[in-house]
């Protein structure tokens, strides 16, 4: 990461700009509107960046850039057409320490502008670190679509009552009632400007969870099989909710990276013969972290319910009545074999798939080979490595052909 993302309070801060072209005006206008207390210096200024300082009352110096202008500056913007005074600008701020940018110059740049959504005092700024401009816009573009013109209604109204819903919850509570209200009723009738109606509907649901005191939820998510573009759209989102997340052995990187950044991350994945953390204590640590009141994801590879002991888990949830939801995710045997080119049925050769693990506990009765040997069936075995042998000797041994066909993925 070369840039580090930040919002930079200009208010009554002296800035510099340098230039008096369109460029500059483009720049000028984000400043203003940020509150800047901005000078401009450029021996002509074009009449709408003319009549834009006019309107702000802000400083205008018809001159030539002089060295001496950058003392004191809180920031400097270089956006003149003449690329040697862009240098000019920029090597005298770094010389004095003041923060610079440096229009179509990202080397001569301490700081750059990002594209924005202006939904204010909502503000989503993205950049793709002076590397592609346009495809920042194109990015800026995309949730410029799908941000509600009205959001910043909402925060203000979330912003005017914060006080309020701190002194009446527990602290570990306040994030969870806040999640709840912008996802509810209030939050459209505020966008919508229905404001007294939203009122009464939020304080009734201050008043709720008041009455109601610290229940946390829990999320048991499917993950798949490891490529985060095969996570559904609510197991993204119920991720992100989470304040902790429990996540196995098979879950990748890319995936665990997509939690909250301030969630605790738990791992208690498993491998033949090394559970870091037993079942038994997963299933405790779940009951621990909701009975806290807080949002709990458990990150599983592949499908929760299929071979992943998600049923164990909701057991223990639903004894505890603690409220769960299950988010199914991609199983190993529909990913593998659709990465693998090989399908699972086929109107010619397959009828039937069937999926058995090929680790059974120490006490279970052996599988029923007859019924796995069926030439219209395909036949998935999870966790088949170790007993991959004696499998193969009891599938033949009961009636499978010696050259049937296998992939081992």
């Amino acid at each position: 990461m070369r840039y580090l993302p930040l919002l930079f309070d200009l208010r009554g801060k002296p800035c510099l700009l340098v230039g008096g072209g369109e460029v500059a005006l483009r720049k000028a206008k984000f400043l203003l509107k940020a509150g800047a207390a901005l000078s401009v210096v450029a021996p002509d200024i074009c009449p709408d960046l003319e009549a834009l300082l006019q309107r702000f009352d802000a400083a205008v110096l018809r001159q030539a850039f002089e060295a001496e202008l950058v003392a004191k500056q809180q920031l400097v913007v270089a956006a003149t057409n003449d690329k040697a005074v862009n240098e000019l600008v920029a090597n005298r701020c770094r010389e004095l320490g003041v923060l610079v940018n440096t229009v179509d110059a990202p080397d001569h740049c301490d700081v750059i502008f990002p594209a924005i959504v202006d939904r204010d005092p909502v503000l989503v700024a993205v950049s793709s670190s002076a590397t592609a401009p346009v495809l920042a816009r194109k990015i800026r573009a995309d949730i410029e679509s799908s941000t509600p013109a009205n959001i910043g209604a909402l925060a203000a109204f979330i912003d005017q009552r914060r006080a309020l819903v701190r002194r009446e919850l527990d602290e570990s509570a306040v994030r969870l009632f806040w999640e709840s209200v912008v996802e509810s009723e209030v939050a459209e009738r505020v966008m919508a400007g229905h404001l007294d109606s939203a009122e009464q509907l939020f304080e009734e649901k201050l008043r709720a969870a008041c009455e109601q005191g610290q229940c946390g939820e829990v999320y048991l998510i499917g993950a798949g099989p490891g490529d985060p573009d095969l996570l559904t759209f609510k197991a993204l989102r119920l991720l992100q909710r989470a304040d902790v997340v429990l996540y196995d052995r098979l879950v990748s990187d890319a995936i665990i990276a997509m939690a909250r950044r301030d969630a605790d991350l738990v791992y208690v994945g498993k491998a033949r013969s090394d559970h870091s953390v037993p079942q038994p204590q997963i299933n405790q640590m779940l009951l621990d972290y909701a009975s806290q009141g807080k949002k709990v994801a458990r990150l599983k590879g592949g499908d929760p319910f299929v071979f992943g002991r998600g049923g164990e888990e909701i057991a223990g949830l639903s004894a505890a009545k603690i409220p769960f939801q299950v988010v199914p995710g991609i199983t190993a045997a529909n990913g593998c074999a659709c990465y693998a080119g090989i399908p699972l049925t086929h109107r010619d050769y397959a009828h039937s798939v069937r999926f058995i693990t090929g680790h059974l506990k120490a006490e279970a009765n052996e599988h029923d080979w007859k019924q796995l040997v069926d030439p219209a069936q395909t036949l998935v075995i999870y966790m088949g490595l170790l007993g991959l042998e004696n499998i193969c000797k009891q599938l033949v041994a009961h009636g499978a052909a010696p050259e049937l066909p296998v992939a081992l993925i």
